[in-house]
């Protein structure tokens, strides 16, 4: 009878409580204006990207098809994350309904997991164009690399439609309010009956171990690279080849030290105020500086951004002159 109480409360939720960045109208608003200022440089940034890449043959590589691909993921994280709370923000209401939350942890999980999946092959690709460059182009053909992306967003799909499903499947009883901007697991657990969660818990650990079996293969990628970079006799030999490595192992760096901040910190250092940095740290930030990060070091980036930028304004000034006239 117990059991049925239990589950008849947690199927009776149609919505939850999210966490508000702020009490009174003003500080809401300047909520509402700073996510609106990352959002729209996330939007630009990853977008100029996939444009240059898209529109540049001298960008159709196999390392520019991860990029293009990597940007792809980082526009929906943030998307399924920044503009509820901004909307909460502007509207001054904290609610987000069942459905919505569950939407919210499943693309989270999906988009993340696929983009780590992601800068794993990423890492691959790196190792083969600096460690086996004469066979570069047989082992990453374009069926080769369609396979080997394919793979990251069907492995973040199965990832995130296992953890969503055994999540929401578990009741929940000890009310709605969600001590997070946005729905992530660990928050909708704090939610669940004593005990039920253990199952989820057993997910968890079996991610953990392919988490970290991606993780292990990457520093080992990284640590041939740099050996075989260190061999290269001419200074700007080495410089080129770690001007395309260091930006990946920067977004790689920051996006395992978040997330692993995030899931695996004791209970005992649990706060809000730090929830919500880490949060921001894991789903706002490596999306927005991504980009950045990619395009820094990157002549030929650099190259084809600034061929898209000045298009577009030139283009636009075409149409405004026509229609002046």
């Amino acid at each position: 009878p117990m059991m049925k109480v239990k589950m008849s409360n947690s199927s009776s939720l149609n919505e939850f409580l999210l966490l508000a960045f702020a009490d009174t109208r003003e500080l809401q608003l300047l909520h509402f204006l700073l996510f609106l200022g990352i959002y729209l440089a996330a939007l630009l940034g990853n977008g100029l990207i996939i444009t240059a890449v898209a529109c540049d043959h001298h960008l159709h590589t196999p390392m520019y098809f991860f990029l293009l691909n990597l940007s792809l993921l980082d526009l929906g994280s943030i998307s399924s994350t920044v503009p509820k709370s901004m909307a909460n923000s502007l509207w001054d209401t904290r609610a987000i309904s069942y459905s919505g939350c569950a939407a919210q942890v499943f693309l989270i999980l999906f988009l993340l997991g696929g983009g780590y999946y992601l800068l794993t092959v990423m890492a691959y690709d790196r190792f083969v164009a600096i460690c086996n460059p004469l066979h570069y182009g047989t082992i990453m053909g374009t069926r080769a690399c369609v396979k080997m992306t394919a793979a990251a967003w069907v492995s973040g799909f199965l990832h995130s439609a296992l953890h969503t499903g055994n999540t929401f499947s578990i009741p929940l009883c000890q009310g709605n309010t969600v001590d997070q901007f946005f729905c992530e697991i660990p928050q909708i657990l704090k939610l669940s009956c004593s005990d039920s969660y253990l199952r989820e818990v057993g997910l968890l650990v079996v991610t953990l171990c392919l988490v970290f079996l991606c993780f292990i293969f990457i520093v080992l990628s990284y640590v041939q690279i740099f050996t075989a970079v260190l061999r290269i006799p001419s200074e700007q030999g080495r410089h080129k080849a770690f001007s395309t490595c260091i930006p990946h192992l920067a977004v790689v760096s920051l996006f395992i030290i978040t997330d692993m901040f995030a899931y695996l910190k004791p209970p005992s250092i649990s706060s809000p105020a730090l929830d919500l940095v880490v949060a921001v740290l894991y789903a706002v930030v490596p999306p927005t500086v991504n980009p950045l990060i990619y395009s820094m070091r990157n002549k030929e980036l650099k190259d084809a951004l600034r061929k898209v930028v000045s298009w577009t304004f030139f283009s636009s000034g075409n149409i405004a002159i026509a229609l002046h006239k």
